[in-house]
């Protein structure tokens, strides 16, 4: 740590072997602004994207089907029947029969707005939702086949889990972008990092003909180098966070590209990448430098 430190702190003399301009320091604030620019936007993305996909898995998981058999002579029967059961059944919250235009609305897809759902046998529908504890689909499926012949509850496992999957996976797609970033940044930085030790080699010679040692040369990279990064860094989290303010915005559920950003603790991932690109600099600059000064030797 206090080499570290000591690395950091920096010393005026020592900061000359340095140009304070040029490509290298554009290059490397450039570099960082990009690199934190696209982070704040994969981390927004994927988290949002995840946010969605957990908020429709859990909705599927409280939400379920009951389909009656479609028998026209008996349909008023088995809906009072059905809803007796369902009401009386713990763990469900609320039920409620799905109206003809409510059925319509979802056959229009695949069978166009003129379906005559009067002269078709189409099996009733109930919605049922769960409460905070839940029910036993099984022990329900199990009554309703004993008292209603045919009757199909779906309670929407296959489609639950696939979303789930789908969310851990966007999630781990957006570690991975980071880790691309992360070491897309350390090799700009070492890069730039050596460009700018080897412009400066008639420098070092003198320094270390004064008696300078090479740590106290690299100081002076490692610091111009990490400072850079984290000013750069902190121009793209602020760039990516107005982008993110243009992306179209939903009261209601919306979809995978509306209410794009962040919420709650996510708040503190854009504030971690400029510290987060000044570590990744120091040591890439910090690695470079030695390496580079060893050869020069």
């Amino acid at each position: 740590m206090k080499g570290m430190l000591e690395l950091i702190v920096g010393d005026p003399q020592a900061d000359r072997a340095v140009p304070p301009t040029g490509i290298t320091a554009r290059l490397t604030v450039f570099a960082a602004a990009v690199m934190a620019f696209l982070a704040v936007i994969a981390i927004a993305l994927s988290g949002s994207a995840g946010r969605v996909a957990d908020r429709w898995a859990d909705e599927l998981a409280q939400a379920a089907t009951l389909r009656l058999p479609a028998d026209p002579a008996e349909a008023d029967a088995l809906l009072l029947t059905a809803l007796e059961v369902l009401q009386t059944t713990p763990g469900i919250a609320t039920v409620r029969a799905l109206t003809p235009d409510e059925q319509q609305a979802l056959l229009e897809p695949w069978f166009g707005p003129d379906l005559p759902l009067e002269s078709l046998p189409i099996p009733q529908l109930i919605e049922v939702v769960a409460d905070d504890d839940g029910y036993d689909a099984e022990g329900l499926r199990a009554r309703l086949s004993a008292e209603i012949p045919g009757a199909v509850l779906d309670d929407h496992t296959r489609w639950r889990a696939p979303l789930l999957a789908a969310a851990s996976r966007i999630r781990l797609i957006g570690w991975f972008v980071i880790i691309l970033i992360v070491a897309v940044v350390a090799a700009v930085i070492t890069l730039a990092a050596q460009a700018a030790l080897a412009a400066n080699a008639q420098v070092i010679r003198v320094l270390r003909l004064v008696g300078a040692r090479d740590v106290y040369i690299a100081r002076a990279f490692v610091r111009r180098f990490t400072l850079r990064a984290g000013i750069g860094a902190a121009g793209g989290v602020i760039a990516g966070l107005l982008m993110l303010q243009l992306m179209p915005q939903s009261e209601g559920v919306g979809g995978l590209l509306t209410n794009v950003g962040f919420s709650g603790a996510g708040w503190l991932w854009p504030l971690l990448i400029p510290p987060l690109s000044a570590i990744v600099a120091f040591w890439a600059t910090r690695s470079a430098a030695f390496a580079r000064l060893k050869e020069q030797t």
